[in-house]
């Protein structure tokens, strides 16, 4: 049952369109962009001679353990690059990757040490990890990627960096302002430091000149052997970091706290934001990179953001990219968008990952929650900045490499569940995903049913040959391959689905850029059913999805103006039961998208 529908929808795919010429890529907008989120280290190794980034020594020297998942597989640029095919196939049109700056090789306690292959342990922020290549082909794969009329979007950090910074206590539990104040070293009681300084709310060059002496809470220190490590300079100096201790993720630690032991930045420093924007700055002027995710923006200051965005937004501007695309990763796993709708109104962003469409996909697909739990969500649409309009910039996504994959999540909801129902449900949400509004954001090796079982470094397989046993015994979805092998096969159904539905996206402005009315929802699962609307023609195009196990017939709102439709995906009636009625039958967890002539 499950291939025969997929099966349908791909045969039902109208053909792609012509590739976007290369001169028109800049004219699109974010919303127009099917985004394929990919760890360049575990997507294809290129380049072999880079494995071990040119560092001596052993694998806790280089970080480089194909056999360990928590150490460099291999994956570099030039496999990105020599892949290209491999994603224009598919409908891509934009590649999000993980961070590749120079990262900290190792680090961690003895005896669970692990590398910085996921690239979030930056030293160097002016150059591309030597693991994954050089700045030249970084260079010549953004090149390339433009040259096909597809976008790049870099993964930054202005959060934190590597963990170099150290504590001659030996103790790292968070250590708040109100117990260890600036002006003292070491606590309340302790000796007087940083004479005037009025505190991290005066944020003016003046104030922080008077904040001299970073052991206010730590007697900090630098290793003799990483004092100048970091690019640029004024990053080895701790006076830019809060050297409070590690967060627990509430409070005021959310804020000021090591995230997992990595240094984190005063980022109310004048200092600090000025180099954060001569930084990331410098990657949009000398690449014309085309956007950023911005990671942990929630661990970071409101008034960085206020000044942080509109400097990139200009920098973009100047350098004659009209849609600068960016968005903060706000990590809020709940179906109710207002927690990260509060990060575009306050601090600015004009998007950010949706983190509630991921939840409520779940509610619906994993959980047995109603589809009102759909609808629900796009109502609280309007709390954003820009409402509607600018939830359509959204990227909406369905797992990651932080929370899992989509699929491993349903397995975790659904224990019981069959490899044919589960990639059913897996469908299921990719069509979801591709149709309703939003950025459509494709998890790298989703596409060719990889299945994970957890969260983080067990949701990060290769896509190229793995030795990683933890990987390859998983049971992967519509195919009989494992990670033992390569995974990039153009005739998985999941890649075909993807694909197909890719397609009918791109053809259809209603689908990009419509404005999207519900038009049914229920307390239990069963049909859940919106129009968007062509926004030149105002012609409507009618998604329907039945999320029970059941076949289910009836009727659905439509537009009194529609007269005619056409089935792009799945079964449509031809005609209305009567002007602002259409019929429906639909099989159990299928779909159709059905567009009026």
């Amino acid at each position: 049952m499950v291939l025969s529908l997929l099966a349908a929808s791909i045969a039902a795919a109208q053909p792609a369109p012509a590739a976007t010429a290369p001169a028109d890529y800049l004219q699109r907008r974010p919303e127009d962009e099917i985004i394929y989120f990919v760890l360049p280290d575990r997507f294809d190794n290129g380049d072999p001679s880079n494995d071990r980034g040119g560092i001596a020594g052993g694998r806790l020297d280089h970080g480089y353990d194909p056999t360990a998942r928590g150490f460099y597989h291999g994956g570099d640029l030039a496999g990105l690059t020599q892949r290209l095919d491999y994603l224009q196939g598919m409908g891509i049109t934009a590649i999000w990757f993980a961070p590749i700056f120079k990262n900290k090789p190792v680090q961690g306690p003895s005896g669970d040490e692990s590398s910085g292959y996921h690239g979030y342990w930056v030293t160097d922020f002016t150059r591309i990890d030597p693991h994954f290549g050089t700045n030249a082909e970084f260079e010549a794969f953004v090149d390339a990627a433009h040259g096909r009329g597809m976008k790049i979007y870099m993964d930054i950090i202005t959060n934190h960096t590597a963990d170099v910074i150290k504590h001659r206590e030996d103790d790292y539990g968070y250590r708040s302002k109100a117990d260890y104040p600036y002006s003292t070293r070491g606590g309340v009681d302790g000796e007087r430091i940083n004479i005037g300084f009025e505190g991290d709310n005066v944020r003016t060059v003046e104030n922080f000149a008077k904040l001299t002496d970073p052991r206010f809470a730590y007697d900090v220190y630098v290793p003799e052997g990483e004092r100048n490590v970091k690019v640029p300079a004024w990053l080895n100096d701790p006076i830019y970091y809060h050297n409070r201790g590690d967060t627990n993720f509430y409070g005021e630690d959310s804020l000021y706290g090591d995230f997992v032991g990595l240094d984190d930045l005063f980022t109310e420093n004048p200092r600090v934001v000025g180099g954060m924007i001569d930084i990331f700055g410098s990657w949009i002027d000398r690449f014309a990179i085309d956007g950023f995710r911005i990671d942990t923006a929630r661990h970071v200051n409101p008034e960085f953001w206020q000044t942080f965005v509109p400097a990139m937004e200009a920098r973009s501007e100047a350098a004659g990219i009209p849609y600068f695309h960016m968005f903060g990763e706000v990590y809020r796993d709940t179906p109710d968008n207002g927690y990260i709708a509060q990060y575009t109104v306050r601090d600015g962003f004009p998007a950010v990952l949706d983190f509630a469409f991921q939840a409520a996909v779940r509610e619906v697909l994993g959980r047995g929650a109603g589809t009102d739990v759909l609808a629900g969500l796009f109502a609280g649409d309007v709390l954003y900045r820009g409402g509607a309009e600018a939830a359509k910039a959204l990227p909406t996504f369905l797992g990651n490499h932080d929370m899992g994959r989509f699929s491993g999540l349903l397995k975790a909801d659904m224990p019981e569940i069959d490899q044919d129902e589960l990639l059913a449900r897996v469908a299921l949400g990719h069509a979801m995903l591709m149709t309703l509004r939003g950025s459509p954001t494709i998890y790298y090796g989703d596409e060719q049913g990889f299945v994970s079982d957890g969260n983080d470094q067990l949701a990060r397989e290769n896509m190229f040959e793995s030795r990683v046993s933890e990987y390859n015994d998983n049971d992967l979805i519509g195919t009989d391959a494992t990670t033992a092998g390569d995974n990039f096969d153009p005739d998985h159904p999941l890649y075909r689905q993807v694909a197909a539905l890719a397609a009918i996206r791109t053809g259809s402005a209603a689908l990009r850029r419509g404005d999207q009315v519900t038009r049914h929802y229920q307390a239990e699962p069963g049909l859940f059913a919106v129009s968007r609307f062509d926004p030149e023609t105002g012609a409507e195009t009618l998604l329907m999805f039945n999320t029970s196990t059941e076949a289910i017939e009836g009727q659905v709102e439509i537009d009194m103006t529609s007269e005619r439709f056409v089935a792009r995906s799945g079964e449509c009636a031809t005609m209305p039961s009567a002007p602002g009625s259409l019929s429906y039958t639909m099989a159990p967890l299928s779909w159709a998208i059905c567009e009026a002539q």
